[in-house]
């Protein structure tokens, strides 16, 4: 029996039309590409074991397209937010920007990503391929000191200006130059090794061009090594002249690129940044190996804010900021960087629909193509809507007049035709020819007159555009079931000033702090409560409390005897992308089935389940779960859940991850569901809607609240330093009172 070991390569393929626009003097914080199409391929090999036979296996190659003839069009210095669904392609467009796989992206243009799936994602045109937060690369550097090397390369300088200097400093005539050829063969070392690794990444004409330049750099790096292996006496008094005053120059270049004033300069301002994002002073000088994976997702924040470049991607990075953090680099990108007059390019991915109103413009990628909007989200939302309206009835007027012309046609055929009246004929066939011809939309997509050479370019049967109603896409689903009868009234869980501390080590002498003191709450049916507060503040703790994972130190906790509570952690995708790890070939469709045991027959109520809130068709039978996007696990997660239809559901940071309509589909359904929510978030935007039930940013309450016999109870506590206190403002005065301290901060 031979088993076989699968392999699979993804491959970014992009096509774009070449242009010769500004190649004279171009501005790298500008894209104007066209005919842009990107497919991503993966090509799957198997290899045999256990027979001689299978050593080579087939490749099997999959394609998915993302664009299709679409223009990537960027204007200097403004601020663009990405949207699109999961799935839809954004990761992979902003991954082919990064690594310059697109033809007409200038090879000079410096750009920085920062990714949410990894800390070490944060890519460089300076290095881009030093692990981030890799001890043995970074030598346990403290967090300061691997965020300035990130920006400046300083190690790396300093290290190639002590060895020009010893050489120069030196008595031997020949040292200087030993010295001034060891650099630069390490610097063309590390540039065959980045050519071979572009030559490897691109593909088309920009693949044939990478290896033509990879071909060029190996035959200058061996010829090089010729002139490296020189011996003293080979080498003629002119060189030794020559390379000696090389050797000079490059010494003071070294010595500007790590002057002191400049690098305290850059110190200062990397201390700001870490300070914004939440760093203390002690924080900094910790070994970046020590931090966790959000302090290391912010370390890497400040790394990639640091970097002088021409284009700045950041996806998701509100991802791992408490709502201090938001506010403050929501602050900086609209005015410290923004306000600048280099100021890059940014492109933005967030869920948080408050923070990316900062953004300038909006990129919707939808169905293989860019659409530009200038604007705001809700602005164009807005404005869609309104167009389909407005376009829906042009439409039916044009269809009511075209019929009353088509039925005029009609009886002057008839009409011609029974007295044999030509005239009459002739003039049925010119109105038909012309409602054939010329029949169609009579704006331009501005709102002024039709031009035919000028809106409707090309070849086409008619003279007219067709009126093109927008189709909605199919909406998100989000259907949570209705939670069962409880029999009898009562709190589902109750706090009575309850307080916790954790256990004293056997070592420690002292005991340890509170981290929730007198907190008193409870939860009945149809309750909508908010916890907010600044990471540190104990809202982990009192989650785990109330879903009984963890027990008060004081106090009472009771919880209604009949009570089902559904709990998703903020660790849930990282312990679902562990299931799939441990079980490769582990589904969706399949981890459902065997938690809940059920029987082969009840595999429609599992797959309805998933497809209640946006799981279907082969996503969830085929795809294995290691496999999934963040978005598509989050799904997963809440389908464990809702399986057993709790009455509670206690959420903490549910929103990560997910695009910003399926944000919204959850805000909806958790606003008007019977059952109770506890909602632990950063997200302002979700809050507001699903606590003090916001259906709009106007602040108003839905109708279906302001009917309801009996009123939702709706509460936002803060949580600070473990005690607990209701804010009668909401959410807004949480943001207001944190305002003042952001600009303290943006003034230190």
């Amino acid at each position: 029996m031979t088993s076989m070991e699968a392999e699979s390569v993804t491959t970014i393929l992009c096509t774009s039309k070449q242009t010769r626009f500004n190649i004279g003097v171009p501005n790298y914080r500008e894209l104007d590409i066209e005919g842009l199409s990107i497919t991503v391929t993966s090509v799957a090999s198997s290899k045999g074991k256990g027979s001689s036979k299978a050593g080579k296996g087939k490749a099997r190659s999959e394609g998915t397209e993302v664009l299709d003839n679409a223009t990537l069009r960027l204007k200097a210095g403004l601020r663009y937010a990405l949207v699109g669904r999961n799935g839809s392609g954004k990761s992979t467009l902003l991954k082919a920007i990064a690594q310059k796989l697109i033809p007409g992206i200038p090879e000079e243009t410096r750009i920085v990503i920062l990714q949410q799936t990894d800390a070490g994602d944060v890519n460089t045109d300076a290095d881009p391929d030093r692990p981030f937060s890799h001890p043995s690369a970074a030598g346990d550097r403290s967090v300061l000191e691997e965020v300035i090397e990130r920006a400046t390369a300083r190690h790396e300088a300093q290290r190639e200006l002590d060895d020009l200097s010893q050489g120069v400093e030196s008595t031997n005539s020949f040292a200087a130059i030993r010295s001034l050829r060891r650099i630069r063969r390490e610097r063309l070392q590390k540039d065959l090794f980045l050519k071979a690794k572009d030559a490897k990444l691109r593909s088309g004409a920009r693949g044939m061009q990478a290896r033509k330049a990879l071909i060029a750099t190996e035959k200058t790096v061996a010829e090089f090594d010729t002139i490296y292996a020189q011996k003293d006496d080979e080498i003629s008094p002119e060189t030794l002249a020559k390379e000696t005053s090389e050797a000079a120059e490059l010494l003071a270049d070294l010595q500007l690129q790590v002057e002191p004033s400049k690098m305290a300069e850059i110190e200062a301002r990397a201390k700001k940044l870490l300070t914004g994002l939440g760093f203390s002073e002690s924080t900094m000088a910790k070994p970046v190996s020590s931090l966790s994976g959000g302090w290391r997702m912010r370390t890497a924040l400040a790394s990639a804010l640091l970097q002088d470049t021409d284009i700045l991607i950041l996806d998701e990075p509100t991802n791992f900021l408490d709502l201090l953090g938001i506010l403050w680099l929501q602050r900086y990108l609209t005015t410290t960087l923004g306000e600048s007059a280099d100021a890059p390019t940014l492109i933005l991915v967030s869920h948080d629909r408050d923070f990316i109103s900062l953004c300038t413009d909006l990129l919707i990628l939808k169905a293989k193509g860019i659409t530009y909007f200038h604007g705001d989200l809700p602005t164009y939302e807005e404005a869609q809507g309104e167009k389909k309206i407005y376009l829906t009835k042009m439409k039916e007027a044009k269809d009511k007049q075209k019929d009353h012309i088509q039925q005029t046609i009609q009886k002057n055929m008839r009409e011609g035709k029974a007295k044999d009246d030509q005239n009459k004929i002739r003039q049925a066939k010119s109105r038909q020819k012309k409602l054939d011809d010329r029949w169609g939309l009579e704006v331009s997509a501005k709102g002024g007159r039709f031009k035919l050479n000028r809106d409707l370019v090309g070849y086409h049967l008619t003279s007219r555009a067709e009126i093109e109603i927008p189709q909605d896409e199919r909406p998100v689903q989000f259907v949570l079931p209705e939670p069962p009868d409880l029999r009898f009234p009562g709190a589902l869980i109750s706090l009575d000033k309850t307080s916790f501390r954790y256990p004293r080590d056997a070592r420690s002498k002292t005991i340890p702090p509170l981290v929730l003191q007198d907190v008193t709450l409870s939860v009945h049916m149809g309750d909508r409560i908010g916890i907010v507060g600044l990471n540190g503040g104990g809202k982990s703790t009192l989650i785990k409390l109330l879903v009984g994972e963890t027990k008060p130190t004081s106090g009472t906790l009771a919880t209604h005897p009949r009570v089902k509570i559904g709990y998703y952690s903020q660790h849930a995708v990282e312990k679902l992308q562990e299931i799939g790890v441990s079980e490769p070939d582990l589904t969706a469709l399949a981890l459902l089935s065997k938690e809940m045991a059920t029987p082969e027959q009840d595999e429609g109520r599992v797959r309805a389940l998933l497809s209640s809130i946006g799981l279907s068709g082969r996503v969830v039978s085929d795809v294995p779960i290691r496999k999934l996007s963040g978005g598509q696990l989050v799904r997963l997660e809440m389908a464990r859940i809702l399986w057993t239809s709790p009455h509670c559901l206690i959420l903490d940071e549910a929103t990560t991850h997910l695009d910003y309509e399926t944000v919204t589909a959850m805000r909806e359904a958790l606003r008007v569901w019977p059952g109770a929510v506890v909602v632990v978030s950063h997200d302002r935007w979700f809050v507001r809607g699903v606590v003090e039930g916001h259906v709009d940013d106007d602040d108003h309450l839905s109708d279906d609240d302001e009917e309801e016999e009996t009123p939702r109870r709706r509460i936002v506590y803060r949580l600070r330093a473990g005690q607990m206190s209701a804010l009668s403002g909401g959410v807004q005065q949480f943001e207001t009172s944190l305002e003042k301290r952001v600009a303290k901060l943006m003034d230190s």
